[in-house]
């Protein structure tokens, strides 16, 4: 009994392992279907000319500025300006309370007369000595006094049409006018103010906001790094309009419409900061700029012969150097170390380290794994309209569904 059990446990136990190995050799159904390779968005590098630029913070500042202030003293009667309005060099702004000017003007002018009525009286007694000194008639004495007497009138005269014009301009300061034309500030003072009492009250500001200066500040370093590529035949400057051009952005990322001037660079490197002061010159015809605003400053340097542009999100940057991930002809995936020189917008400016027709990854990492293929697809930024049907991501593929024949041949369990 016991080795009737035996016999038939091994004889069941033959049995499972011959109906293992037909399963293990049977062939896969015919409806199973290989996985696609997972699809990669790749920019294909194309190389070319490319213009060095920096984007810098700067503040405009106006390109004059003057301070309206009484230059006599007075009272405030009338305030002739309009507040925040385009003045012209000469426009009356203050009128100041000038019956005291005026009165010292007319007491000139009375001094004036006053000193040619003697120096018509001393004129008329030289002529008359002069020929009763050739009879000796009066004596020479006499004669040299009446002399003497004529040239003191004359000098008279001259101190009270010097006077005079003193006067005159005392009057003249009364009525503050603008000393250069541009957009006049609010009033600084209110009718009934005294001004000009000991010192020059600033009673207003005038600035011209057309054009304006655009200061910035580049780091000396990076414009030694700059100068070493020009020495060295890496980079070279543009020519001279376009070394000349700036182009400010806003604080709403807007580019502002007319390009600017880059007038110069300072000569000295602020001790503290490290930094290089330039100025440009914006023209500003529709006033919408003001003086202390903080712009963006971007300045086109220099130029690469030959260079390629790959989106920021390309690049893995570390202290080991720059790296990209290139897709070849057989769709695997490898490494490759770049050279990253500068930046334009939001991609990388690459001098090194790739050539015309590489598939560089931008999309699709998580997918990437070390021996694997892939499937490159062109890949464009968000928001940007598709190229075409080549630009087009590939759509997902679902299970297919099982053939009739291989549902049912299927074994059951």
């Amino acid at each position: 009994m016991r080795i009737s059990v035996v016999a038939a446990t091994l004889v069941l136990s033959l049995l499972s392992v011959s109906c293992s190995e037909k399963s293990a050799q049977k062939p896969a159904p015919a409806g199973a279907i290989k996985r696609p390779p997972p699809a990669v968005g790749v920019v294909v590098v194309a190389r070319a000319p490319v213009t060095l630029s920096n984007e810098l913070a700067g503040r405009l500042e106006a390109v004059r500025v003057a301070q309206v202030r009484a230059r006599v003293p007075g009272i405030v009667q009338r305030r002739l300006f309009t507040e925040g309005s385009e003045v012209k060099a000469g426009d009356p702004l203050f009128k100041l309370d000038d019956a005291s000017y005026q009165a010292s003007l007319n007491s000139a002018l009375a001094q004036v007369a006053r000193a040619r009525a003697n120096l018509e009286n001393a004129r008329e007694l030289v002529d008359r000595y002069r020929p009763l000194v050739a009879a000796n008639v009066v004596s020479k004495q006499t004669n040299a006094n009446a002399v003497a007497a004529f040239k003191l009138a004359e000098a008279d005269v001259g101190v009270a049409n010097a006077a005079v014009k003193t006067a005159r301009i005392n009057l003249g300061y009364a009525t503050v006018t603008a000393p250069i034309s541009g957009r006049i500030g609010r009033a600084l003072v209110t009718e009934g103010a005294l001004v000009g009492q000991g010192e020059a009250t600033h009673m207003a500001v005038i600035q011209q906001v057309d054009p304006l200066y655009v200061n910035f500040t580049q780091s000396a370093n990076d414009m030694l790094a700059l100068r070493r590529s020009f020495a060295a035949g890496q980079a070279s400057a543009p020519d001279a309009a376009t070394a000349a051009t700036v182009r400010v952005v806003l604080e709403d990322g807007s580019v502002y419409s007319h390009p600017g001037k880059l007038l110069f660079s300072d000569l000295t490197v602020d001790q503290s900061s490290g930094q290089v002061t330039l100025r440009a010159e914006l023209p500003n015809p529709e006033k919408l700029l003001l003086p202390g605003l903080f712009v963006r400053v971007r300045i086109e340097q220099a130029r690469l012969a030959d260079a390629a542009l790959i989106p920021q999100q390309a690049v893995v940057r570390s202290a080991g150097g720059d790296t990209v991930q290139v897709v070849d002809a057989q769709g695997k995936v490898a490494p490759r170390t770049v050279k990253v020189v500068s930046s334009q917008g939001d991609r990388w400016v690459v001098t090194d380290g790739l050539k015309n027709g590489d598939q560089v990854v931008v999309d699709g990492f998580q997918k990437i794994r070390p021996g694997i293929t892939v499937k490159p697809v062109p890949w464009r930024a968000a928001g940007a309209a598709p190229a075409g049907p080549a630009a087009q991501p590939p759509k997902p593929t679902g299970a297919a569904p099982k053939p009739a024949a291989a549902a049912a041949t299927a074994p059951k369990r």
